[in-house]
């Protein structure tokens, strides 16, 4: 079948199905027209401190002329980037890019052995690292290619007084950071201030460039790092926003980031999209401290608001946040993980906006497909995003028709060039024709709208039939009395699996029959899980990813 042909009159009026990407030569050039066009705006804001476009600016090639007059770092030298969502952040990543480097995003909180591999992985040459991760840092080091070690503190962008009032708070008072001796290091306040002084040059890289080493979760091996050009995230950039319809007004928009900055969806929505459209991003440093990440909000008269499924869920159950003014927010975006229709109606309840669920990966920039405001069809994840085609695929790499499910391909200019310094698993990741393989199976509907079945390889095999957690998860966080989920698969020797399902009570007097009882009238009998096992919480990853393959891998464990 041809989809491309297929898709031309699948989307809504005023939405293109292409568009020119050869707007912006780089994330520099993109960079450069927004600080000038948008001057004057809020650009990032976190923890009482605001940057404007100016700023951004100002402090961004400041940094870049240090890193170009200071150090011995050339064009296209790795620099890792590990700290959680603080104004610095922005400030390092682009007078990093404006520098001409590659910017390795590394999650604030790994272990030490992670963060040594992705650091020798990645070839990384220079480190920034939050103050409150330093004591891993010492501890690396040695171990790793490392030459300048850049550390910053929480309030490093405050006026020089607050600055050491808050930083000193943080360290003896709230003792958030452990002890660390890196005598090597600079700290980022004299690295900018000496920057200023220095003559700066800037890098001028084209679309083939690489911008990016952004790591994929490793939750199935080592963790690979997908080469993202700037081609690609410009692409992604330009792609996305149509499908946001007029729902983001240049230099207006006030858009809440909780989702770290380190990962790509959050890195290309606010680093990128937002940043083009001249947005304000209120970054939350912390967003598992819902009573802080509450209060923080009712600053803001917010219009967007980036989150995945256990943070709408966790919000819409606060008392507080059920009271804050929503009479601005005309969007709010979903990804990450699947999003279930109990979540989606009770946030829609609570603030008036529908969530308009989209679909990524790491290898794609993120953004595959979107639900365009006016189009929002809940269960779905959307259409494909201009310049991309999407497809599905059998196990033998055939194509397959409209609504049989299938491996999930796409094709566009935000496709990874592939894994650094690992050309046999970049070969194994697509097809013969070129589609990148994504490892989810999907049902593209006629409508043209695609709906994530699961994840291939989460897929659950009950007496022959195949047994999709994220639909028993729908069903089971439906009931009123469960707050989240999770299913997988368990042995057993009748059917070979069972669906055992891990769940978080939202009520105490929750009984596992009444579940059960609840889950026969609506899931087909082989679907109805076999055990339930209540828990006051489940295991995620950094971004709120619930993490089946752990809850998996304890199950096995138990059970020998």
């Amino acid at each position: 079948m041809d989809f491309e042909k297929f898709y031309q009159d699948k989307y809504p009026p005023g939405i293109p199905r292409e568009i020119d990407l050869n707007k912006y030569q780089s994330m520099v050039d993109m960079f450069d027209q927004a600080v000038k066009k948008y001057a004057d705006k809020p650009a990032f804001s976190a923890l009482g401190v605001t940057l404007t476009y100016r700023d951004l600016d100002i402090q961004s090639r400041n940094f870049a002329a240090w890193l170009q007059n200071k150090t011995n770092l050339k064009v296209g030298d790795r620099i890792a980037v590990q700290m959680p969502n603080v104004t610095q952040y922005p400030v390092v990543v682009y007078g990093a890019m404006r520098a001409g480097l590659v910017v390795v995003n590394t999650n604030p909180l790994y272990t030490t052995r992670e963060m040594e591999h992705q650091f020798n992985d990645s070839g990384a040459k220079a480190l920034v690292v939050l103050a409150n991760m330093a004591h891993n840092a010492e501890k690396v080091l040695p171990h790793t290619g490392i030459e300048h070690v850049i550390v910053t503190e929480l309030a490093d962008m405050h006026s020089p007084l607050k600055r050491t009032l808050m930083n000193a708070a943080v360290k003896y008072l709230k003792k958030m950071v452990p002890p660390f001796s890196l005598p090597q290091a600079h700290k980022l306040p004299a690295v900018l201030a000496a920057g200023a002084k220095e003559k700066f040059t800037s890098a001028t890289p084209t679309q083939e460039d690489l911008a990016v080493l952004q790591y994929t979760g490793g939750t199935t091996g080592v963790a690979k790092g997908a080469m993202l050009t700037h081609g690609n995230l410009v692409a992604n950039t330009l792609q996305t926003r149509p499908l946001l319809e007029d729902n983001v007004e240049e230099g207006a928009e006030v858009i809440i980031a909780p989702l770290p900055l380190y990962h790509i969806y959050s890195f290309t929505l606010n680093c990128g999209i937002m940043l083009e459209a001249g947005g304000h991003n209120i970054l939350i440093p912390n967003p598992r401290d819902i009573p802080a990440f509450v209060k923080e909000l009712a600053n803001h008269k917010f219009t967007s608001f980036l989150g995945l499924n256990t943070l709408f869920n966790a919000l819409s159950a606060n008392e507080d946040f059920q009271k804050l003014d929503f009479s601005h927010m005309k969007m709010t975006s979903s990804g990450g993980m699947a999003l279930t229709s109990a979540t989606a109606k009770r946030w829609q309840e609570v603030t008036g906006c529908e969530i308009s669920e989209g679909y990524g990966m790491t290898e794609t920039s993120p953004v595959v497909t979107f639900n365009p405001p006016s189009g929002i069809q809940l269960g779905t994840i959307g259409l494909p995003i201009c310049n991309t085609v999407v497809k599905t695929i059998d196990d033998e790499g055939k194509d397959l028709p409209l609504g049989e499910p299938g491996e999930l391909c796409v094709k566009g200019p935000q496709v990874m060039r592939g894994y650094w310094q690992r050309p046999e698993e970049t070969q194994k990741s697509f097809t013969e024709d070129g589609y990148l393989k994504t490892g989810d199976i999907a049902v593209i509907q006629e409508d043209g709208y695609v709906r994530i079945v699961d994840r291939k390889k989460d897929m659950i095999i009950v007496s022959g039939f195949n047994v999709y957690p994220n639909e028993v998860e729908d069903v089971v966080s439906s009931h009123p009395k469960v707050l989240e989920c999770a299913a997988v698969g368990v042995p057993d020797e009748k059917s070979g699996e069972a669906v055992k399902v891990f769940l978080v009570p939202s009520a105490p007097d929750l009984a596992e029959e009444e579940l059960r009882e609840f889950c026969r009238e609506r899931l087909t009998a082989y679907k109805v899980p076999k055990e339930f096992e209540f828990r006051d919480e489940l295991p995620k990853t950094n971004v709120g990813k619930i993490l089946r393959r752990e809850l998996r891998d304890e199950e096995l464990k138990k059970r020998g």
